[in-house]
């Protein structure tokens, strides 16, 4: 196995262009609370983990909540980082026709901001507009007031930073969006503002060296895609973008999970190692993340898809940003107020981007179509979780399986069925439970079942720890709901609450019964 990945990685290594170079640090600006040493600390702990100039940190006094006034924000923020620019030369602006000024030159690209630095901006809301007489009234009146209310993130506000203060009429098109280009060429006059935050110090400090040390062997493991099955009336989005990210994992030669199931995946569902997670749509953390003790595996994305997914970032048990940080992820996206799904990121881009070695900040940012608005990106804004994906790289041994996956991925490509026996020939080598699983789940996404129902048996056989043999079961009777083979799902998970009583994860089989067979309601009801 050893002789055969290094074969594989000469020829990729040789085969694969260069990444997106990486930001030169005197382009990156760090932001901090003045008000809080912890912020300060942070920021100083970021610079030196990432080489940034200690000149480029700034210090100003704010309000410690995460949610401040627009005043506040224009007080606090806004023009005393608008004087630091100036007086650090770090931008040239001009005057537009009207005689506003506006971004022409810029020697800083982004902006990092550290946790103490406010989350979000509370407009005071609009009062809805009164019906002209003799006319019924508007039915979109109260979305339209939502649209232009001001609420917003201050990091989506930061990126408008180099314009005279503007009206707030909601969101902004952003010329970044879908862009290709790294942003230290673009010609783009906004800022790529991220922060590194969440319920902890110490949670923020290890999303920075989580970054840094993944960057050295690659982000390896499974990908977990939840499509939700939801339609929004007049909006194409949300589902595609989770049908594309699968393919992309497909394409990649990570191995996925993909559920497409109305409900999310079930309670404490027995996850295998997770590298990648996208999901929608509930409003706090749910399913597979409620299991004790899952991690996600070091350096890994997690993104869920919800309205009021960062609200907050300080509870690690309410929404989705904060839970997912502290369950191990590095990196995470969200939204602080109400986005509406078109003006959210849009996640296919955003993985695309990251699988082509954009940093975090750049992916996220070609993936929002709107400044001024309610998105934020969590984690370190510099990172390149797959910069590794072209075989280079530290080697260690818990990868190897992972790494084989996407070579044989990339050199059969085009061969799929040498690809599948070779594959086969190194997992009855090595007696890898985790390339029969990964197999399994390709098959079963190329319509196979059967076939990786067997892959699936085999790779239960072959695990040692009890909530993977259970994992395996839980993906044959996957296939067997999906086929609608109502009599053969329901044995798997009743046999599965029985071998495993006392296991937390068989809360899962248990939330799948009930699905399939729901319990009769209550006498007299």
């Amino acid at each position: 196995m050893t002789r055969f990945l290094s074969i594989l990685t000469a020829l990729v290594v040789s085969a694969l262009a260069e990444g997106p170079a990486l930001p030169p640090p005197s382009s990156v600006a760090v932001l901090f609370n003045n008000a809080d040493p912890e912020s300060k600390e942070l920021a100083e702990f970021y610079a030196k983990a990432r080489g940034l100039p200690t000149t480029n940190l700034v210090g100003l006094e704010m309000p410690k909540t995460e949610e401040i006034s627009r005043a506040d924000f224009d007080r606090a923020i806004r023009q005393p980082l608008v004087e630091v620019f100036d007086r650090n030369q770090w931008w040239e602006r001009i005057k537009d026709p009207a005689g506003n000024l506006q971004l022409s030159r810029t020697r800083i690209r982004i902006l990092v901001c550290m946790r103490g630095v406010p989350l979000k901006i509370k407009h005071p809301d609009p009062a809805p507009p009164k019906p002209e007489p003799g006319k019924p009234a508007d039915p979109n009146a109260a979305l339209n007031a939502m649209m232009t209310s001001g609420n917003a993130a201050v990091d989506s506000e930061l990126g408008l930073l180099g314009f005279d203060r503007h009206a707030i009429p909601g969101a902004l098109d952003s010329p970044y969006f879908r862009s290709e280009e790294p942003i230290t060429t673009a010609t783009v006059p906004i800022f790529l503002v991220g922060r590194i935050d969440g319920p902890s110090l110490s949670l923020c400090k290890r999303l920075i060296t989580d970054a840094v040390e993944t960057e050295k062997s690659g982000l390896w493991g499974f990908g977990v895609v939840d499509i939700a099955n939801k339609s929004v009336a007049g909006d194409p989005n949300g589902d595609p973008w989770f049908k594309n990210i699968g393919q992309n994992l497909v394409d990649a030669g990570i191995p996925v999970l993909v559920d497409r199931f109305d409900e999310t995946l079930p309670l404490n569902f027995p996850l295998p190692r997770t590298a990648i997670y996208y999901g929608w749509y509930d409003w706090h953390v749910n399913g597979p993340f409620k299991a004790p003790g899952f991690r996600f595996s070091r350096g890994a994305v997690a993104v869920h898809l919800h309205s009021f997914s960062a609200m907050q970032l300080r509870d690690p048990n309410q929404n989705w940003c904060a839970p997912l940080l502290e369950r191990g992820a590095a990196a995470t996206l969200g939204n602080t107020y109400e986005p509406f799904l078109h003006l959210t990121h849009h996640l296919d881009v955003f993985h695309d981007r990251l699988t082509r070695g954009f940093t975090l900040i750049e992916a996220a940012s070609m993936a929002m179509p709107v400044v001024s608005w309610q998105g934020v990106v969590v984690g370190d804004p510099l990172y390149r979780p797959f910069l590794r994906l072209d075989g280079s790289g530290e080697k260690k041994e818990e990868d190897r399986e992972f790494r084989a996956l996407r070579l044989a991925r990339v050199r059969w490509g085009a061969e799929p069925k040498v690809r599948e026996e070779k594959l086969r020939q190194a997992a009855s080598r090595m007696r890898s439970a985790t390339l029969l699983e990964a197999l399994g789940l390709d098959l079963a996404e190329t319509g196979r079942g059967a076939e990786a129902a067997v892959l699936f048996t085999e790779a239960g056989r072959l695990h040692s720890a009890a909530r993977d043999q259970l994992r395996c079961a839980l993906l044959i009777a996957k296939l067997d709901r999906e086929q609608s083979r109502k009599p053969a799902a329901l044995e798997i998970l009743r046999r599965q609450k029985l071998l495993h009583p006392q296991l937390p994860e068989v809360e899962a089989a248990d939330a799948w019964l009930k699905v399939l067979d729901p319990p009769p309601p209550p006498a007299g009801k």
